[in-house]
């Protein structure tokens, strides 16, 4: 028998789904007014997210000056309130009013000409822009099957489910069962996406370069390719600030097809990596990507030492 949620965690829940809805009719330009007011003060009072933030760009861009480093670290910070102040009206708003908000699609001809061919695609989505508007669009123009983790506060599951699903896409659990789902999906030349820049368990990645230093990378991809021969293309809705978005779909690093999941690994985060060049600020920065490490993996006792955080 489950064991009944505390009622910090169903207050919690409804709170924050009170929230989203109350902002799901909100202009974008004023949710952009809101982010520009909260943001700085994430950076300020949010100790983990701010030393996170900026221990990565640093690694990432080192040849930029620390001021250059700071003013990205207060941009991205507020690029990430903005996308948790718009999960209302990706989840929550008016269907119309969410597809009327994509301004520009870029790359739809990938997706298209793929399954013409009788392929399917596979959508890498990194934590760019709002992901969440991505998914909106994807699953209304497409077929779409994604994998789907609960979240911690379990009574929000729900809600996120509800909003996720609601035109249409299919979620599916981050097991076994859940890729054989998508690998049924891409034979059926459907989409499905998948997160490319989260840091997978034990066992289910390898380490492959990211900007130049080692990151523990999921090895799924390899495996759908070579049973699928699907498309892999790169997927994002780049936020024009207090206007809307534009969604992007560029073609992935060709080494993502290589059968080695070390090569396979390397072309997925250099595919990320071009996502970000669109524009860096609007990337998720604060997510501790290099948390795993080499050293950590072989077992070495001074492993410690060589975290950057």
């Amino acid at each position: 028998m489950a064991r009944p949620e505390p009622r910090s965690s169903a207050f919690q829940a409804r709170a924050i789904a009170t929230l989203w809805r109350s902002l799901a009719g909100r202009r974008l330009a004023t949710l952009w007014r809101l982010a520009r007011l909260i943001g700085p003060l994430v950076e300020r009072l949010s100790r983990r997210e701010r030393r996170v933030t900026r221990a990565n760009l640093a690694e990432v861009y080192p040849s930029r000056s620390p001021a250059e480093r700071q003013q990205l670290a207060r941009q991205s910070l507020t690029h990430s309130t903005a996308t948790m102040l718009e999960l209302g009206l990706a989840w929550m708003g008016d269907p119309e009013r969410v597809e009327a908000s994509i301004l520009e699609v870029h790359g739809r001809e990938l997706l298209d000409e793929a399954r013409a061919e009788g392929r399917g695609v596979i959508v890498l989505a990194p934590h760019f822009g709002n992901w969440e508007v991505l998914n909106f669009w994807l699953s209304g123009h497409f077929p779409f099957t994604a994998m789907y983790e609960p979240p911690k506060l379990a009574p929000l599951d729900p809600v996120i489910r509800q909003g996720r699903e609601r035109r249409g896409a299919r979620l599916v659990p981050t097991n076994p069962r859940g890729v054989a789902a998508l690998l049924k999906a891409l034979k059926r030349t459907e989409a499905v996406g998948i997160l490319p820049d989260q840091v997978p368990s034990w066992g289910s990645g390898v380490f492959a370069p990211f900007y130049g230093r080692p990151a523990y990378t999921a090895t799924l991809l390899p495996k759908l390719v070579a049973r699928t021969e699907a498309r892999v293309v790169t997927g994002v809705a780049l936020r024009l600030p207090g206007k809307g978005f534009a969604l992007h779909f560029l073609a992935a690093d060709a080494r993502v097809y290589d059968p080695d999941e070390v090569t396979s690994a390397t072309g997925v985060n250099a595919s990320v990596e071009a996502a970000i060049a669109l524009d860096p600020a609007q990337y998720q920065w604060e997510y501790k990507r290099y948390r795993k490490t080499p050293e950590e993996a072989e077992g070495r006792p001074d492993f410690k030492r060589f975290r950057l955080y």
